[in-house]
């Protein structure tokens, strides 16, 4: 039997490259796909040097914004991993050339700009009708990066492509809710993409990974506000979760970003995984896992 084949966007980050890793572990083909190829390892890792497992995996430079730089990609692959996103608006370039701070992104976020709709009804899949396929960003947004291009659009549009390709399974990493100190349109995005791809393309396999504040050592800020976080979802729970929809994901127990990983590809192996995955069931697939490595 042929090792399984995944492709990850986004898998040189955070929790994308963990993705890659624990595919490897079972012996899977792996590709990660984005805009630099290989992670800079200090930035997700505790070492600046990359582990064993990154030498089997091939990374790929291609842009989430324009299909027609990954879609070749996708060919042949079995699962399809979309593990991008934002958590505050800004002109890209113009935050890594000084010209724009992130306060300035807030406020865009903050913004009651008119926001264009999803990439399919826009149409803009296609050059009139050829293969050439557009970039997702609207003209407006020029260098932006919204909510809507990177936490929605890009993941219908690979969700398309995928589909298109006859991927058996597609995960979307979403969101286990929003936070006091972000606009609304932060998790509407992420819902709006999950009804989207379900909807759309029916005959995939679609698993939405609803993960909660990720942290790790190797990102020590993270490990800091996952305390916080954890002392968040302790007064939800014992409020009896009556602060859930105003705390969001604040109000909810903080994994490691190792397990939501396994989870992920747990998902994937498992044809009986659909739909939305909350946070108890992402603890309970990581078990799985687990348990199949001590077998």
């Amino acid at each position: 039997m042929s090792a399984k084949r995944l492709v990850v966007c986004g898998g040189n980050g955070f929790l994308g490259s963990r993705i890659c890793k624990y595919a490897v572990g079972r012996g899977w083909d792996v590709t990660s796909i984005s805009r630099s190829g290989e992670p800079k390892w200090n930035a997700v890792t505790e070492s600046d040097k990359p582990p064993q497992w990154a030498r089997k995996v091939t990374w790929e430079r291609a842009d989430v914004l324009r299909p027609v730089t990954y879609a070749p990609l996708l060919k042949g692959a079995d699962f399809v991993v979309h593990s991008l996103g934002i958590l505050l608006e800004a002109d890209y370039k113009g935050v890594l050339r000084g010209q724009e701070s992130p306060i300035q992104g807030l406020r865009k976020a903050f913004s009651a700009a008119p926001r264009p709709g999803n990439p399919l009804e826009r149409n803009v899949s296609s050059s009139s009708g050829q293969e050439q396929k557009e970039d997702i960003r609207p003209p407006e947004t020029k260098d932006q990066l919204t909510y809507e291009n990177m936490n929605r659009d890009s993941a219908i549009m690979l969700a398309k492509e995928a589909a298109r390709e006859n991927v058996a399974a597609f995960s979307y990493i979403s969101a286990a809710g929003g936070a006091p100190v972000l606009p609304q349109r932060y998790i509407a995005t992420k819902r709006e993409a999950e009804r989207t791809i379900a909807s759309e393309f029916p005959g995939m396999r679609s698993v939405f990974i609803r993960a909660p504040f990720l942290y790790d050592s190797s990102r020590p800020i993270t490990v800091a506000m996952a305390g916080l976080t954890g002392v968040g979802a302790a007064f939800n729970t014992l409020s009896g979760g009556i602060m859930g929809r105003f705390m969001g994901a604040a109000g909810v127990k903080p994994l490691k970003a190792d397990v939501v990983a396994e989870a992920v590809v747990e998902a994937l192996e498992d044809d009986s995984i659909k739909g939305p995955v909350e946070v108890k069931e992402i603890e309970e697939l990581a078990n799985k896992s687990w348990r199949k490595t001590m077998l």
